[in-house]
């Protein structure tokens, strides 16, 4: 089971869960998510800085880790 995304999550911790969430974050118009004082703000944070819509953030990172997810399980079958 995906871990639950939400809007209050650190960038830290969205790039823990799964590294690909940093490259979701990027090609989504972050690209400071290597930035050490970006890793302590939260993806509502981070999102309003950009400019950025956090619930098509939190969609977008869900869909990949669904999809991630799926294929892990068809792979066990």
């Amino acid at each position: 089971m995906a871990a639950q995304i939400n809007k209050d999550m650190l960038i830290h911790e969205l790039i823990e869960i799964d590294p690909g969430n940093a490259a979701i974050l990027m090609a989504s118009g972050m690209h400071c998510v290597g930035c050490p004082a970006s890793a302590m703000e939260s993806l509502e944070e981070a999102c309003a800085v950009h400019g950025m819509d956090v619930d098509e953030v939190i969609d977008a990172i869900t869909e990949y880790l669904d999809r991630k997810n799926a294929a892990k399980e068809t792979e066990k079958v």
